[in-house]
């Protein structure tokens, strides 16, 4: 009998493995095809092949998406260790760094992965204008855009003040001063989000829900819709491919765009975890109300606009001319333009000159305001004035030179971003106590 029944267990062993390793290649294959249509959800199958280029586009989209999955892992690890409350916040952050297994490195990859965000985000927004990868049909694609910008810095803003240190304290209860410059609701939206006249336990607990709950779910719909819509609208192509010799067919997402991301995603990774790993994250002394530090500044990327409002007068007006400027970025698809520009790099070669010229001038008109703001008697008024002239002057001096309107746009908006910067610049290194002028190695 025992003679009888070992083949059969041999021959049922044997079907068993075929049978088990028929099946795991099924299971390789189910996780191929998963893999690739979630790689196809967030990518159109064919790309031009000249999109490929990475001096077209240096690959800003990709790694936005993938800063901000970072920030979210790296978010929802640190809710494990965060108490958001005055008494326990502080605490909770240094015991990141004392009781728990690369905690500070959790943190640090978390915080210069939100600020390296929001130079990408910007980069990418600038990328897509001076390429004129926003006209039809992607106009309300770069609105949403736009949007994503603005919930960028959102996030970083209310992420700023959860550490509960001097930093964040005073960093935010400037921020949100400049809010009470806005006409009609200003006030009552510092209210809102102060919970009160400063800074306090409700404001800690209204930050911590925007950063943890509102802001990301807003950042996850506008993000998933943007994509859709570049899926839906096209990738801008860049133009004169003839000449440059460059192919003018198509490639399959996978393995041709697959590959690239993947390698410069690794790439960014390690770049990011050696900085994380040797440049720990800000974190001054416990806030105190009391002890105001001097100067008292808001973060960096508000800078520019408080080191704006120490030149304008009333400082509504300084606020009401931000206003404008977001709103003509928002509209600025909607302009007629006198010729196609999509897919060139700043439009014309006379265009490249313009924008090359536009910038240092936009340097220039900023600093000679601030010299202007030092010796006027009558500050605010002479110096916004000068620089309005200045600015409609010099739009005047490029119509009369043959630009057209769309050339003009590019122009003044290359000269804005050189004043933001050089403010920006200024703000951070140059100014020091009282906020008064002083030398960066001072």
């Amino acid at each position: 009998m025992d003679n009888m029944t070992q083949p059969n267990l041999v021959s049922r062993v044997r079907r068993s493995i075929r049978r088990q390793t028929f099946w795991g290649e099924n299971d390789r294959d189910r996780m191929h095809l998963t893999v690739s249509d979630l790689v196809l959800h967030l990518h159109p199958r064919t790309v031009p092949a000249a999109s490929l280029r990475f001096t077209y586009t240096f690959g800003l989209g990709g790694l936005a998406i993938l800063l901000l999955a970072i920030m979210v892992v790296t978010g929802i690890l640190l809710m494990f260790a965060y108490t958001p409350s005055t008494d326990m916040a502080y605490t909770s952050i240094i015991g990141l760094g004392q009781n728990i297994w690369f905690g500070q490195l959790i943190r640090n990859l978390h915080h210069w992965s939100a600020n390296l965000l929001l130079i990408v985000a910007g980069l990418h927004m600038l990328r897509v204008l001076y390429t004129g990868a926003f006209h039809t049909p992607r106009e309300f694609n770069w609105q949403i855009g736009l949007a994503l910008l603005g919930l960028v810095i959102a996030a970083n803003f209310t992420g700023y003040l959860l550490p509960w240190d001097q930093l964040g304290y005073w960093a935010v209860t400037v921020a949100t001063s400049l809010i009470d410059s806005i006409p009609l609701v200003g006030h009552d939206v510092r209210i809102w989000l102060l919970g009160g006249d400063q800074v306090n336990e409700t404001t800690l607990h209204n930050f911590y829900v925007l950063h943890v709950m509102l802001i990301p779910l807003g950042l996850l719909i506008a993000t998933s819709f943007h994509i859709w819509r570049v899926r839906k609208d096209g990738i801008s192509v860049p133009r004169g491919l003839k000449k440059s010799g460059i192919s003018t067919e198509k490639l399959t997402t996978i393995p041709h765009l697959i590959s690239r991301e993947f390698v410069f995603g690794l790439l960014i990774v390690a770049l990011l975890l050696a900085w994380a790993t040797w440049i720990d994250a800000p974190l001054g002394a416990s806030a105190n109300p009391n002890q105001p530090p001097n100067p008292t500044k808001t973060t960096w990327y508000f800078m520019g606009l408080q080191e704006f409002l120490l030149h304008v007068y009333p400082s509504v007006a300084g606020v009401t001319i931000i206003g404008l400027l977001i709103i003509a970025l928002m509209l600025l698809p909607y302009w007629q333009d006198t010729a196609d520009s999509t897919g060139i790099w700043f439009r014309s070669k006379r265009a490249r000159w313009i924008c090359a010229v536009s910038f240092p001038i936009g340097v220039g008109i900023a600093l000679s305001n601030i010299l202007l703001t030092e010796i006027s008697t009558n500050s605010g008024i002479l110096p916004l004035m000068t620089a309005l002239l200045l600015i409609g002057f010099y739009a005047w001096v490029l119509r009369r030179r043959g630009a057209d309107a769309g050339e003009i746009r590019l122009a003044l908006i290359t000269l804005v971003s050189g004043i933001f910067v050089t403010l920006t610049i200024v703000g951070i290194g140059f100014r020091g106590e009282g906020m008064a002028l002083r030398s960066a190695w001072s």
